[in-house]
């Protein structure tokens, strides 16, 4: 599965979600998320999106006009510590389920 991370003001919130309702982009994986909260710029959101080649490379093509993509170093890290809150999120609910 390929994936990208963004970087886009605040102020460019309602253009961002007119962007991830493109009928390719709804279907893919999306996570929209205050940078500030994640230990980034105060003002930003951080924009993941997973999903097929085509439709990674399409949501990169729209949210440029919007946002800035992470550089690789950058955007690996921060979707390594996504990947692993939601790992983490999904064993505290499977803890809650099992009791």
């Amino acid at each position: 599965m390929s994936w990208t991370l963004f970087e886009v003001p605040t102020e460019k919130r309602t253009e961002l979600e007119t962007i991830l309702k493109d009928d390719v982009l709804s279907r893919q994986s999306q996570k929209v998320r205050d940078a500030a909260t994640a230990g980034g710029p105060a003002g930003k959101l951080y924009v993941l999106l997973e999903g097929s080649a085509e439709a990674i490379s399409r949501g990169e093509s729209l949210l440029n006009p919007v946002g800035e993509k992470l550089p690789a170093a950058e955007g690996e890290k921060l979707y390594r510590r996504f990947k692993d809150e939601e790992d983490a999120a999904s064993a505290g609910m499977g803890l809650f389920f099992t009791e």
